[in-house]
């Protein structure tokens, strides 16, 4: 049998998970409020969910390691190497949880484990 893989996380988001963060959320919400989200997390504090529960508040579909981006992260995590916590938006008006960013770190993360515990900074 195989060691389990230890994911690595990065204390706090990288720098270039913010504008990501914004270009994606500026798709659903006007630009101000994107911003507005953006700054909130920013200021946010580290805190963890199991994959598993962020997948179903999501409502959004695993990617497989068959998906680049996916196996790039994968790749990532067998290598030791640090990934970067995800940013999450709660969209109280229709009931779910918004990936900001790291949807496809999430889902290399799920592949190893589903009930790994995610540093997501969540507004």
């Amino acid at each position: 049998m195989s060691q389990p893989v230890k994911i690595q996380w990065f204390a706090a988001p990288e720098e270039h998970d913010y504008p990501a963060a914004q270009s994606y959320l500026s798709l659903i919400y006007d630009d101000k409020q994107a911003g507005r989200f953006v700054v909130q997390l920013r200021a946010a504090p580290i805190i963890q969910f199991k994959a598993k529960d962020i997948f179903r508040a999501s409502r959004l579909a695993l990617l497989g390691a068959t998906n680049s981006h996916v196996a790039r992260s994968c790749d990532k995590i067998r290598a030791g190497h640090q990934i970067s916590p995800i940013l999450l938006v709660r969209d109280t008006v229709n009931g779910n949880v918004v990936i900001a960013d790291g949807y496809h770190r999430l889902c290399a993360v799920y592949s190893f484990d589903e009930d790994a515990l995610i540093p997501a900074k969540i507004v």
